[in-house]
C-alpha cells in the first residue's frame, strides 16, 4: 500500500512531478548551452522526441523557451532572463564589487568582467568596457568552461584538491588549438596561479584575445569570485602595458575583497 503523507498525498503522487521538474530544469541548462531543434536537444539529454514534447511545450508557454518559427531552433526566452536579473539585483559580491569593477573599466582599454563559478563553467555577472573595439564573446551570455581562460582558471585553481581532480577526470573541450587540455600541464599551470594569485593566459579562448584573472575573497577566505580583463592578443607583447594591467587588476580584486570582508593575514572567520 502506498504510504500516505501528512497533505494526503501519496510517495508516488510526488514521484511524476519532481520528475517533471528535474527534466524542465535539464532542458533549460541544455538549452542555455546548446540552442537547438527539439532534435538536437532530445538527442544531447538522450531522451526520446516523444518524452521532450511536452517539456518543450510547456516552457515555451511560459516564455522561459522561445522557438523561432523559421528555423525551429530553441533558445532561452524572457522568462529567463528576468530570473537571471532578479539574481543579480541581490547579488552581495557584485554589489560590493561595482564601484572597483567601474574604476577599472576606465582606466584601460580592455573589458573588465566578475566572474563566478557554475558546475564546470565560469559564468559572467558583470561585463564593462568604456572604450575601443568590443570583444567579442565578452559579455552576457558567454560562458566558458573552467579550463578555458584565465578567469576559469583562477576560480579551479582555488578550489579543494578534490573538487580539481574531478573536473580534470571530465571532459576538457578544446576550443583553440592553444587551450591546454592535459590534466597534467593545468595541474602544474593551476598551482603556478595559486603561488603568484593570479592568471594569465593568451589566445586559448580567442586565438585573437589575452586575458589576466585575479581571486575575490570573502571575510573567510574563500574565493567566491574572480576578476577578468580581456584585451587584444597583441597588448600581451608590451611589458609595461601589461605590468600596468596587471596592477590594476590586482588593486581591484584586493579593493573588492576588502568590501567582502576579508582582511590579509587575518585568520578565516566562521
Amino acid at each position: 500500500m502506498a504510504q500516505k503523507k501528512k497533505n494526503g498525498g501519496t510517495a508516488q503522487d510526488k514521484a511524476p512531478a519532481l520528475k517533471g521538474v528535474r527534466r524542465s530544469l535539464q532542458v533549460l541548462e541544455y538549452i542555455a548551452l546548446n540552442p537547438g531543434r527539439a532534435t538536437d536537444v532530445a538527442a544531447g539529454l538522450k531522451v526520446s522526441w516523444a518524452t521532450l514534447h511536452r517539456t518543450l511545450s510547456e516552457l515555451e508557454q511560459g516564455g522561459f523557451i522561445a522557438r523561432d518559427g523559421d528555423s525551429n531552433h530553441y533558445s532561452i526566452g524572457p522568462r529567463m532572463w528576468f530570473i537571471g536579473t532578479a539574481y543579480l539585483a541581490g547579488h552581495k559580491v557584485l554589489e560590493a564589487a561595482r564601484p572597483y569593477l567601474d574604476a577599472a573599466a576606465e582606466a584601460g582599454d580592455y573589458t573588465v568582467q566578475l566572474v563566478e563559478r557554475s558546475g564546470r563553467l565560469a559564468v559572467t555577472l558583470y561585463s564593462y568596457q568604456t572604450a575601443g573595439e568590443v570583444i567579442t564573446k565578452s559579455t552576457y551570455g558567454y560562458h566558458f568552461p573552467l579550463h578555458c581562460g584565465s578567469k576559469g582558471q583562477v576560480l579551479l585553481a582555488y578550489s579543494t584538491p578534490q573538487e580539481i581532480e574531478k573536473f580534470l577526470s571530465g571532459p576538457l573541450e578544446s576550443l583553440t588549438p592553444e587551450t591546454v587540455t592535459q590534466p597534467k600541464a593545468l595541474r602544474k599551470c593551476l598551482k603556478k596561479i595559486k603561488s603568484q594569485g593570479y592568471a594569465q593566459t593568451v589566445g586559448d579562448v580567442q586565438h585573437f584575445t589575452g586575458s589576466l584573472s585575479a581571486p575575490v575573497f570573502d571575510r573567510t577566505h574563500q574565493v567566491i569570485g574572480a576578476i577578468c580583463f580581456i584585451t587584444a592578443r597583441s597588448a600581451f607583447r608590451d611589458a609595461a602595458l601589461l605590468e600596468a594591467m596587471l596592477e590594476t587588476l590586482l588593486r581591484t580584486a584586493q579593493s573588492a575583497s576588502l568590501a567582502l570582508g576579508w582582511r590579509p593575514g587575518a585568520a578565516p572567520q566562521g
